[in-house]
């Protein structure tokens, strides 16, 4: 009886510091597009303040978000879920945290 190997991560590899990293990396190079490349990335970064993105760019993060996680990170359903003025102080960190949370509830289905 042999067993295959899963190209899945493991549910180790489902943590803040990961994801954090993954969507630092997506959104450096949505910055880099629009020459702004000296812009920190931090948990507490803002997406409007702070990392001066407008709602169409949350719609390409959103495209990116799908391609790396697939459907179990909706982002527009997420955004849907918030008042508008939490969606203008969305942190880097809350949407990690939201990441987070579909990943590892997609791991016990």
């Amino acid at each position: 009886m042999s067993t295959a190997k899963h190209t899945v991560p493991a549910p180790a590899a489902v943590d803040e510091e990961t994801v954090f990293a993954e969507i630092a990396g997506m959104l450096r190079s949505m910055l880099d597009e629009y020459g702004l490349d000296d812009i920190e990335i931090a948990p507490e970064s803002r997406f409007m303040e702070d990392l001066e993105l407008e709602s169409i760019d949350l719609v390409t993060l959103a495209g990116h978000l799908q391609a790396r996680y697939g459907r179990q990170v909706n982002f527009a359903e997420f955004v849907a879920g918030l008042e508008l003025d939490e969606i203008i102080d969305l942190s880097v960190g809350r949407l990690v945290e939201y990441v987070v949370g579909c990943l590892k509830a997609g791991e016990g289905s």
